[in-house]
């Protein structure tokens, strides 16, 4: 039998568990519960924006990627979405923010007013778009595809209005996207000889770089002691799973049984602690005694082995 593979938790599930792993009296809870709604919302908002590009339907030959994420030495772009067609390749950013809008051309500075009245200055998403069109510019230039590049940013959020929009960019809600592609597209040579959509689809999968993304712990600044330690239940949020033999592991508080318990707790402690593990810190992780138990529950999981015996450190497997 192989061994069971196993990936990072979701940025959602990974916020969570660190939250039901922090005191209630941690200054950082109400950060990190933030940061969850604002995961979750924008999760929400991409969703709204794939449905929307079901609707994208042409003649011509084209393909919509999502989430591409490519690098050049130092210089790594994550493109929540990427139309390409016979005419050109559209970069599609996705921004999940409510609020009245106002872009400023003479200063150059975007901003947010909420429903309180709380005027923000924020980063302009343009600036990000501009960065993705020129790395797509010379990705395409390096490979010898002929292919012009156009950008727009989508506001996904259902609760946010335009006061002002940007004279020199392509800025429009989820339910204008279509509309504001096909107008992008007709901005674009109509080419005689146009390229193989699938040949530039396969070289950008295989350019792909995934996103590596940081423990919390280290994004956030929380020392591993900070955390309450255990195996949680994931019916009622305790960190109270005991290992039986037969039923795998069953929660002290409530009864429940879960026998991925053990692998989401591992998941946990890549996704929250560290990229690397011992069988000493997962032991201290989980509350757990027995070395012996905890290698042989280790070895059932396909991961990286570095070291030996007493000395061996275990990692996610890379993928190709």
């Amino acid at each position: 039998m192989g061994k069971k593979e196993i990936a990072l938790l979701s940025e959602t599930e990974s916020l969570e568990s660190l939250l039901h792993r922090l005191p209630d009296n941690h200054s950082r809870r109400e950060f990190i519960q933030v940061e969850i709604f604002k995961a979750m919302a924008g999760k929400r908002g991409e969703e709204r924006m794939h449905r929307k590009m079901i609707e994208f339907e042409t003649e011509e030959q084209h393909r919509f990627l999502k989430n591409v994420c490519l690098s050049r030495d130092r210089w790594k772009v994550q493109v929540d979405g990427l139309l390409l067609t016979e005419r050109g390749a559209i970069v599609i950013e996705s921004k999940n923010i409510s609020g009245q809008l106002y872009f400023d051309d003479k200063t150059g500075e975007f901003s947010r007013t909420n429903i309180e009245g709380v005027k923000t200055i924020m980063e302009d998403p343009t600036i990000q778009l501009n960065k993705h069109i020129r790395f797509l510019r010379l990705f395409f230039k390096r490979q010898n595809i002929d292919l012009p590049v156009s950008g727009i940013v989508v506001f996904t959020s259902k609760h946010c209005e335009f006061l002002a929009k940007p004279k020199q960019h392509h800025v429009c809600k989820t339910y204008q996207l279509v509309d504001y592609l096909f107008n992008i597209l007709q901005e674009f040579p109509l080419k005689s000889n146009p390229h193989d959509l699938s040949e530039i689809q396969e070289l950008l999968e295989q350019s792909s770089t995934p996103y590596k993304r940081k423990p919390l712990c280290h994004l956030y600044s929380i020392e591993e002691t900070e955390l309450y330690m255990g195996i949680l239940c994931t019916s009622c949020k305790n960190l109270s799973m005991m290992r039986k033999h037969k039923k795998g592991w069953i929660c002290a508080d409530c009864q429940a049984v879960d026998p991925l318990a053990f692998q989401h707790t591992i998941r946990e402690y890549f996704s929250l602690i560290n990229t690397h593990l011992s069988n000493r810190k997962l032991r201290k992780f989980c509350n757990l005694e027995s070395p012996y138990i905890t290698s042989r529950l280790l070895g059932i999981y396909d991961l990286e082995t570095a070291g030996a015996l007493r000395n061996r450190t275990y990692s996610l497997k890379k993928k190709d």
